[in-house]
Parts: structure tokens; sequence; C-alpha cells
């Protein structure tokens, strides 16, 4: 299947080195790694900072841009959060130092970068998300498969589905809510989520016409939040009491799990991530330093634990700092 083999990351990266190294840490509720260095404060960190690009991390973003300035209050951060899409053409021009994205950039958009610039940008992991699957906090169901939840977002069923669902008594509800269509909810194209969301939980298949595309992450928990026949996704730092976050298997009759820190790091939930900070580096040469020192309070142990208070999933010690060695 697809999305095994893009989970590599988390089985090679994380969940050797840090299921020995944290044991029974990993249980809820979610706590930062011990190992994590506490932020040293630096000299000559001053002046305009500009973030664009993901709305999944543009609350972590600012927390993260609040954190910093008590260390620098002469720093003068802005974060625009529109979609993942957006933080590519801001980088190549020149109008952002850090492109937030909640996926891997494509292979057209590093083209564009590395035309531009005469190297590939440089992506540092800065926080594990679980993509979940909502749906509204008086809804029953408790999991579905990846195939069941192609079926219901998309139109192409490329995860093999005979026929699509659209009904919740065709995944096993009963009562009033049973012969109720589905409503569904998701993010626009220049989302990462909808990007992420599509080649992972649709097959690369294509999202149905009735969907309703909102505008952020938290439109859409709000809309499932409002509406009891509703379902979409987003990250689960989003998530509020509004709403239940399914549990899901990679396959039909495959043991689902629910989106927690451990599931994510073991590779047992399908739709764990990394989340991104891109950053045009030029090989062999440091970052501008207020740059370099954002990008080492967020790897530190303070940046983790806002990861934690937004709802997030922190970064092993040991997986922070081979992140931090992207900056040498």
């Amino acid at each position: 299947m697809k999305g095994i083999a893009a989970k590599k990351w988390l089985l090679t990266a994380v969940t050797v080195a840090t299921l020995s190294a944290t044991g029974s840490a990993l249980a809820e509720p979610v706590g930062v790694d011990p190992a994590l260095k506490s932020y040293s404060k630096t000299q000559g960190v001053s002046g305009n900072l500009n973030s664009i690009g993901s709305d999944t991390l543009n609350n972590l973003m600012t927390f993260w841009a609040e954190g910093f300035r008590k260390s620098y209050p002469n720093v003068n951060i802005q974060i625009e959060g529109k979609g993942s899409s957006t933080a590519p053409p801001a980088l190549i021009e020149g109008t952002a130092q850090i492109g937030p994205m909640s996926r891997k950039m494509k292979k057209s958009e590093e083209e564009a970068f590395e035309a531009k610039f005469g190297y590939k940008p440089t992506a540092i992991g800065v926080a594990l998300d679980s993509l979940a699957v909502y749906v509204n906090k008086d809804n029953t169901l408790d999991k579905l498969s990846l195939q069941q939840v192609d079926a219901i977002f998309s139109k192409n069923r490329k995860g093999g589905t005979a026929s699509e669902i659209t009904t919740w008594g065709q995944i096993g509800l009963s009562g009033n809510l049973a012969a109720q269509p589905l409503s569904l909810y998701g993010r626009n194209s220049a989302s990462g989520t909808y990007g992420y969301f599509k080649d992972y939980a649709l097959f690369k298949g294509d999202f149905k016409d009735t969907v309703k595309e909102q505008p952020g992450s938290a439109s859409v928990v709000l809309s499932v939040t409002e509406d009891k026949a509703g379902i979409g996704y987003s990250g689960i730092g989003y998530k509020t009491s509004g709403v239940r976050a399914l549990a899901l298997s990679k396959k039909d009759g495959e043991e689902a799990f629910e989106p927690s820190y451990d599931n994510v790091l073991a590779g047992k939930y399908p739709l764990g991530r990394m989340l991104y900070l891109y950053v045009a580096k030029q090989p062999n040469q440091p970052l501008p330093t207020m740059v370099e020192e954002f990008i080492k309070y967020v790897l530190s142990k303070e940046g983790q634990e806002i990861v934690v208070k937004d709802g997030y999933l922190p970064l092993p010690a040991t997986v922070a700092a081979k992140q931090q060695d992207l900056l040498k």
C-alpha cells in the first residue's frame, strides 16, 4: 500500500530511537521528551521575520512567535497562513524567510525553487500530526478503514470499494441518522492538508463535488460541530469538544488505531505526518541569524512544549537533533 512506504520516516527516524528511549512516556497525556535541550538565548537577534504558508501550522507559528519574542523583543514577526501551496512562491519571491508546510514540497515546487536559487530548499521537521477524520460528538461511529474514507470523500474510489458511501446506514449506524446523507467538509486546494488527504486517504483520487470546502482547519471542525450528519478532516491540533476523531485502519478488516502519539510514532495510525518549516539555506552556508535562532527555538524544549499546548505531537529528542543538524 502506498501509505506504508510514505511512513518509513516514522519507523526509521522515530520509532526505534524513541521507543527504547522514552518507553512508557508515550502514554497519554503527551509530554515532551525530557532529553530535549532548553533554548539558549544569543546576541544580535533583531529585525523582521516573515512566515507565509500552512493554515495547519498557523496557530503554532503564532505561539512560537510569541515565545521567541520574549527573548528577543526587538524582533517583528509577521505570519500569514492561507495554505501550504503559498509557501514555495513566497520563498522564491523573497516575501518570506520561512515557509510552513503540512506536506512535502511537490517536485514542481522544488524545481521552481532550484531554478531561482541554484540549490534545493531545506525542510525542517518541527512537529508530528495525526491528520484526523472528525464526526460530530453525538455521532456513535468509532472507526473507519481508509477504503471507507475513500468511498465517502472520493468520486473515483481508487481504494477499491465497489460503491460509494453516501448515507450513515451504509457504515453501520442505526436510528435517525441511518438514512441521512453524510455531509462532507474539507479544505481547499491551496491547503497542504487537502493534498495530503488526497494522496493518502483518497489514494490520489479526486474529491467529490459535494465536499464543502472550508477556508481553514478550524472552519472544518466548526462545521462538523454544528452538523450532526457532518464528517470532515483536519489536523489533530484543531480538535475540540464538539467533535470526535475516528480510529482508522489501513485496510478493511484490519485493526483500527486512534490518532494518538504512540500510534503515530509506531506508524500504526495511517495518517500520521510530519509538519515542516521550509527555508532557503545555501549549502555549507549558515542561515540568517534570526531565522536560525527561531528554528532552534522551535526545536527546543520550550518550542516543543508549545507543540503540546497547541494539541499537536512533539518531536522526540533524537528526531529534533537530526533536524537541528540540517541547519549546519
